[in-house]
């Protein structure tokens, strides 16, 4: 291990576009290769990977005495897990279907047990299928119409490229049917005689749907959809009614959906509505009308409407549910007498059943003043119970089964904390710092009771603020090692996300970007004004696109933030944006912008982006994590910032990169592995904070 930290070698570039100039000194740490080294990272040169080996070998030596520290926080984060756990199965026709962990396993098992009763059999054993490789992540699996057969998808290098099986389950065999390098998802045709699926191409963009018949050969596969446009990423889905699969184009701002039926896999597909620009929306299927959830006409909260499955335009497009301003539809989950949306007022989530017949609403209500609601499509159409989850930053996850009819709720599961928690000796809130435009961002808030709120508390500021993502106020078992130490635990919904509703969204993207980093900075005053932590005791934290705001901020309000951890984090957003092989660029330009065609957005995008704004100033402390095989946020984004803060940088503050060399945008597979990589940034947190021996 090594003390010195690793300056990277300069090698001048420069590029030039709409008379700017732009040079760009790291640009050799992108692999020109980096196709190959997705698919096999042994192939990555030797000077970049001698780089970042050199990296990870400093940042071990400097979080070298965290080292009894991680481990003890890794120990306290397993406790509170419980290891020999289920979840609550969902029934669907002769059987009920759920996913279990094992004490000590790393990966989850899917099984299945007779409604009627009878023993559970395991359908498939992750930890089996992982056995020797450094990398496995189970992607999807779903039971064939018939129950006899299980199609399933694993991600082995990281990629988030999926190697799909068929298993027979009369057996446990595996069929002669393998398709490589798909999206994950496998979706059954009516008759349990084959699966849709979605194939990327070489620029790993979802671009095709194929249909497979099962025993028939791949080069047979029929052709259902093609993307022609780069920039729309495709996806294939299905109906909880079963009756349609579902063909999604889109981008950030736009979808065009066409309908298969699922008794029909090689009809032509039926095109509901036009893509227009800025015009989003998802299909749902009841009877002989299309359910669609749209912002169409103006909707920016979005409205819900039906139309004739004969005729599905949108001339024909009727109101069911009216656009109010205000109240943002998230879902829309149709059963055979209900329907059920989930709604976002004010920032806090509620759901509303609505009979189908009568047209008569009620709403599920809750009490605490910050919390997180998911809804559960299930399995099963033809149903009166809706599944829900429910948790706040205090209270752990329930599972309720809720009567849709009779309006009662039963509570099937709460999720256990095996080392112990009292929610009462914690405390939730919910305050709003003004933003420098006058905007009310809230603030969801996590502390121990007997933690002083004069001030002195360390504070872990956390935010995204993209795509439109909202970061929900859960229950988290991991945060705990830090509040019980005496930290505020902090989530700044900044703009850029829903959480306030579409408008929100829209103040914190492309020319309205700069919103999402000083609504968090506002935040982070705001916490230290109201004496939940001073100026210079807030560490920030922030992945992907949040990492990008963890960039920002720190060369916009560096003085703020005693650290920074940013984990695969999306900063050299100009040069991403520029390069339209890369993945994710041509769909992201709605999001971002496009700096190969528009001068205004190639400005916009360099004002901000953190690794063309670093300059000769002093910084917080600062850890970047990122995974070699990461298809989102490539490695180099990390490296190459990493590099010009260590060149630039004029304090000693700690900076460190640490490349998982295994794994990509979502870290290390393995539930234990994953605890691994969060007991290290919370104990980089802690001694940054001053806090390692509490």
């Amino acid at each position: 291990m090594s003390s010195t930290p690793p300056f990277a070698e300069k090698r001048p570039t420069s590029y030039t576009h709409h008379g700017i100039s732009v040079e760009d000194a790291y640009a050799w740490l992108r692999a020109d290769n980096w196709q190959d080294v997705m698919r096999d990272p042994s192939g990555l040169a030797p000077d970049i990977r001698a780089h970042l080996e050199a990296e990870n070998a400093y940042t071990s030596a400097s979080m070298a005495d965290t080292e009894s520290l991680q481990e003890k926080l890794f120990e306290e984060m397993r406790g509170r897990v419980k290891e020999d756990d289920s979840s609550v199965p969902s029934p669907d026709g002769a059987y009920a279907y759920l996913t279990k962990e094992l004490t000590g396993a790393q990966h989850p098992l899917l099984v299945r047990t007779p409604r009627d009763g009878g023993a559970e059999s395991v359908l498939i054993d992750a930890n089996v299928e992982a056995e020797g490789l450094a990398y496995f992540k189970l992607g999807g699996a779903s039971h064939s119409p018939d129950h006899s057969k299980l199609a399933w998808t694993a991600d082995r290098k990281g990629s988030e490229k999926y190697r799909l099986n068929i298993r027979d389950l009369s057996n446990g065999n595996e069929l002669a049917d393998q398709i490589e390098e798909t999206t994950g998802a496998a979706i059954w045709d009516a008759d349990s005689s084959g699966v849709f699926y979605t194939v990327l191409d070489d620029n790993h963009r979802p671009c095709k749907v194929f249909y497979h018949k099962l025993g028939t050969d791949q080069s047979e596969d029929h052709l259902v959809y093609e993307e022609p446009d780069a920039g729309f990423f495709l996806g294939v889905g299905k109906t909880l009614s079963g009756g349609y699969i579902l063909l999604d184009s889109h981008d950030h701002e736009t979808s065009e959906v066409r309908v298969v039926p699922a008794n029909a896999p090689k009809a032509a597909p039926q095109l509901i509505a036009l893509r227009q620009t800025g015009v989003e929306y998802s299909v749902e299927h009841h009877e002989d009308q299309f359910y669609i959830l749209t912002n169409r006409d103006g909707a920016e909260d979005f409205k819900i409407v039906t139309t004739p499955i004969s005729s599905p335009a949108p001339e024909n497009w009727s109101d069911l549910v009216p656009h109010t301003a205000g109240t943002l539809i998230l879902s829309l989950t149709l059963y055979t007498h209900h329907m059920v949306r989930l709604e976002r007022f004010d920032g806090l989530p509620r759901i509303i059943v609505r009979d189908l017949a009568s047209g008569d609403e009620h709403s599920v209500a809750f009490d605490e003043e910050a919390y997180a609601l998911g809804v559960s499509d299930g399995l099963e159409f033809d149903t009166n119970t809706v599944r829900f989850s429910y948790s706040s930053m205090t209270t752990p996850a329930q599972v309720f089964d809720y009567q849709m009819v009779d309006q009662l709720r039963t509570l099937r599961k709460t999720q256990e904390v095996p080392s112990g928690h009292t929610i009462e000796d914690y405390r939730t809130r919910r305050i709003f710092a003004l933003a420098e435009d006058g905007e009310r961002v809230p603030i969801s808030i996590l502390y121990h009771k007997d933690t002083k709120l004069d001030g002195t508390a360390p504070c872990l500021l956390y935010g995204y603020g993209s795509y439109g993502i909202s970061m929900p106020a859960g229950f988290s078992v991991t945060r705990l090692s830090l509040v019980d130490r005496g930290f505020v635990y902090a989530i700044a919904h900044i703009r850029g996300g829903k959480d306030k509703g579409d408008r929100w969204y829209r103040d914190g993207r492309r020319e309205k970007k700069t919103n999402t980093f000083k609504d968090f900075i506002a935040a982070g005053r705001f916490l230290a004004l109201e004496n939940f932590t001073s100026e210079g005791l807030i560490i920030a934290h922030g992945g992907s696109a949040g990492g990008m705001l963890m960039g920002a901020v720190a060369n916009m309000a560096p003085d703020l933030f005693a650290g920074i951890i940013a984990e695969v984090p999306f900063v050299d957003v100009l040069n991403t944006m520029l390069d339209d092989t890369l993945p994710l660029t041509p769909p992201e330009w709605p999001e971002w912008g496009n700096p190969l065609t528009s001068k205004d957005d190639f400005k916009t995008i360099q004002s901000y982006s953190p690794y063309d704004n670093v300059a000769a100033k002093e910084y917080p402390a600062i850890v970047a994590l990122g995974g070699l095989t990461d298809p989102r946020v490539t490695y180099w984004e990390p490296a190459k910032w990493v590099a010009r803060l260590r060149e630039l940088k004029i304090d000693n503050n700690l900076l460190m990169l640490k490349t998982n060399m295994d794994a990509g945008h979502g870290g290390a597979s393995g539930r234990f592995d994953r605890l691994k990589e969060t007991a290290f940034t919370t104990a980089f947190a802690l001694k940054i904070a001053g806090r390692m021996s509490a």
